[in-house]
C-alpha cells in the first residue's frame, strides 16, 4: 500500500518552509503527500511580509475532501495562526479519528517574524496538544508556551519536556537546534522515558524550514509504519544531511532553505 502523509499548515511562497517544504520532504522520503492549507504567506528568505488566513469553513472543506478519500498514514500540523482555524482542525482530526499526528507549534519564522498570537497559542495547547502523538517545539517555542526562560542545560530541557507532556501529547520532541553548543541536541520524551539525540551543529545561515522539514520527516517515517523513536532518529539524520547540503544551493539573499533533495540531485549529476 502506498504510504500517504498529509500536511496541515501554511504556505511559504518562496518554497523553503511550510506546506511546500513538507511536500518536498514527503517526496524525498518516498511518501505520497497531500495538503490542507491553513494560511497563505507572502514570504521569502528575508522575511514574512503578509499572512492571509484561510477561512475555517474552507479548511474544513479541504479536510473532508482529503480524509474522506485518501488512506492517510500520518498527519503533520504546522502553522495555525487563528483560534477558529485551530478549532476546525481539531474537529477534522476527531471526525476522521486521525492517528500518527505530529504537531509542530510554529510561532516564529527563521527570519524572526511572528506567525501566531497569544490567543492562538493557548488554543493550540488546549485543543490540539491532547490529540497529538508527538509535538516538536524548539527551545524558544517551549519558553513561550510555558512562560519560562529558554532552557540552557539538559536538566532544564528534561524538566520542560515533562511539563509539556503533562499537557496531553503522547510524546514530546524538544528541539535544541537553536542552542549554542557544538552539538545539536534534541530530547524525545515518550512513554518509555528520555531519548537524547545528537548531531554535529553545522555552520550555515541556510536553515530556512528546518523545523517544518523535521516534523514532516517524522510524519513520513510514521506513514511508512516505523515506530516513534525510529521515525525521529531517521528524520534527524535526514534533516542534518539536508542542512549540510544547504550551501550547495543558491536561493535568495537571506536565510536560504535546506536541501530537501540532496540525495536525489547528487545522483542526477
Amino acid at each position: 500500500m502506498t504510504a500517504i502523509a498529509v500536511t496541515v499548515a501554511g504556505s511559504d511562497s518562496s518554497g523553503g518552509a511550510g506546506v511546500q517544504a513538507d511536500l518536498k520532504t514527503f517526496s524525498a522520503l518516498g511518501v505520497y503527500g497531500a495538503s490542507v492549507f491553513a494560511a497563505l504567506t507572502a514570504q521569502n528568505t528575508r522575511g514574512v511580509t503578509g499572512i492571509l488566513d484561510v477561512p475555517p469553513d474552507f479548511v474544513t472543506a479541504q479536510f473532508n475532501a482529503v480524509y474522506s478519500d485518501l488512506t492517510v498514514g500520518a498527519t503533520k500540523i504546522g502553522m495555525l495562526s487563528r483560534t477558529d482555524v485551530i478549532e476546525a482542525v481539531r474537529a477534522g482530526l476527531k471526525r476522521y479519528q486521525v492517528h500518527n499526528v505530529v504537531l509542530d507549534p510554529v510561532m516564529v519564522a527563521t527570519s524572526n517574524d511572528p506567525l501566531i498570537d497569544d490567543a492562538a497559542v493557548e488554543s493550540l495547547v488546549e485543543l490540539l496538544f491532547p490529540l497529538a502523538d508527538l509535538i516538536t517545539p524548539n527551545l524558544q517555542e517551549v519558553a513561550r508556551i510555558l512562560a519560562v526562560p529558554v532552557a540552557e542545560t539538559r536538566e532544564e530541557m528534561s524538566a520542560q519536556a515533562v511539563r509539556l507532556k503533562d499537557m496531553g501529547p503522547a510524546a514530546v520532541l524538544l528541539k535544541g537546534g537553536h542552542g549554542t553548543s557544538s552539538q545539536s541536541v534534541d530530547l524525545l520524551l515518550d512513554e518509555e522515558g528520555e531519548h537524547w539525540l545528537e548531531a554535529p551543529r553545522i555552520d550555515t545561515r541556510n536553515t530556512h524550514g528546518t523545523g517544518c522539514t523535521l516534523s514532516s520527516a517524522i510524519a513520513a517515517g510514521l506513514a511508512h509504519g516505523h515506530d516513534m523513536i525510529t521515525a525521529v532518529r531517521g528524520a534527524k539524520a535526514y534533516v542534518t544531511a539536508a542542512i549540510a547540503a544547504a550551501d550547495t544551493l543558491e536561493i535568495g539573499h537571506g536565510h536560504g532553505p535546506v536541501h530537501h533533495f540532496h540525495a536525489l540531485w547528487e545522483k542526477a549529476k
